[in-house]
């Protein structure tokens, strides 16, 4: 029998969240389970590809925008397609607005899964307050809990709800095969950017808070003084990132940053770079971090707030943010002529569960309460 789910958390900027749903999505037989989307932009990521593939999409205004519009919307909205749908499937970063799980329940949809994807998101004293007020009373409405590590359930989930058999843990799984280490494409990337004589310094992720944007900078400056042919490569974009380019600007390195933007060739890029760099402030388990490993890249993230479970390869090394960007430095370029054969690194991140031809499968059989 067809199971039909309502997704939510597919926003306008691509980023982990969005990535791990279409990597499932894209992996899920159409036949067995149909997804549709429920979002809150003008349009959001991948939109012609789900809609291509059967898929419907439909917009939400937003609740710090137009509370009128928003309200009359979710009414409407819930009112006339809830009974189409079989489970909810909520992906999230914060539990400061919860109100799309209580539609969901208020208009009949049984299964509702609440999934998080991040370990931290406080970054006001409201914000805070209203993710554990709604922490307490998460239970009320969702029947199922996801995240995508220990340190994400903890944050998100009571502890009744982490040791239930409704709570499990979602890989942030990937293609492999698509980011394994190919020489040819790293020499084909290189030449292409003119970075075939650089050492390339790599970060992957939105220009916002949470990736400390302005403190990857301040380690790549420090660098630079180590090393004259190093370049940073930044992809992605957000709100922070016109205040990082006038800082690169302002510490005279503007020559040797490179901002790609968005990119779909993400796992070609990281064949190209050396070194995978990731100081952020908060994270889950961050799906560019698998990516990066699977590349057969060192790593080099956040200790003490980027989960060591994060660590598949033995490759990652976990520095402190209280560390000055002088000491990321310098610890980057103590390993900079360390050679790592990038090839063997796919076998173990297969091993620990993170090819998403197997994941799917799991992911599946959870979607239809089959286990």
């Amino acid at each position: 029998m067809l199971k039909k789910v309502l997704v939510f958390g597919m926003t306008d900027n691509p980023g982990g969240m969005e990535s791990c749903i279409m990597n499932y999505y894209r992996h899920v037989d159409k036949n067995k389970i149909h997804f549709d989307f429920l979002c809150n932009w003008e349009s959001m990521v991948c939109e012609k590809e789900v809609k291509a593939n059967g898929s419907k999409v439909y917009t939400i205004p937003q609740k710090s925008r137009n509370y009128k519009a928003y309200k009359r919307a979710m009414d409407t909205f819930f009112s006339e397609h809830a009974d189409e749908y079989d489970v909810f499937w909520y992906n999230t970063c914060t539990l400061t607005n919860i109100d799309y799980l209580i539609y969901a329940k208020r208009y009949g949809i049984k299964k509702r899964i609440i999934h998080a994807h991040n370990s931290g998101n406080e970054t006001s004293m409201i914000r805070g307050i209203l993710h554990y007020v709604n922490k307490i009373r998460l239970g009320r409405y969702a029947t199922d809990f996801w995240s995508c590590s220990m340190a994400a359930a903890v944050y998100f989930f009571i502890k009744k709800q982490i040791h239930s058999q409704k709570y499990r843990l979602i890989n942030n799984a990937i293609s492999t095969y698509n980011y394994k280490y190919d020489i040819l494409i790293r020499n084909e990337e290189r030449k292409n950017l003119g970075l075939e004589d650089k050492y390339v310094i790599g970060h992957v992720g939105r220009f916002q808070f949470q990736k400390n944007h302005e403190f990857l900078i301040d380690i790549f400056y420090e660098y630079l003084k180590l090393d004259s042919r190093a370049v940073l490569m930044l992809v992605g974009q957000g709100e922070e990132e016109d205040a990082i380019r006038q800082k690169v600007i302002n510490l005279g390195i503007e020559k040797s940053v490179l901002f790609m933007g968005v990119r779909t060739d993400v796992n070609r890029l990281l064949q190209a770079m050396d070194v995978f760099l990731l100081p952020s402030r908060f994270e889950g388990l961050p799906l560019v971090l698998i990516e990066a490993q699977t590349a057969g890249l060192k790593c080099f993230a956040s200790k003490d707030v980027i989960t060591e479970a994060a660590d598949l390869t033995g490759n990652v090394e976990f520095i402190s943010l209280k560390d000055d960007a002088d000491i990321w430095a310098g610890k980057i370029y103590s390993q900079s002529e360390q050679f790592l054969n990038r090839t063997q690194y796919v076998k173990p991140i297969i091993e620990a569960g993170y090819d998403i031809r197997t994941e799917a499968d799991k992911f599946k059989a959870y979607l239809r309460g089959d286990v």
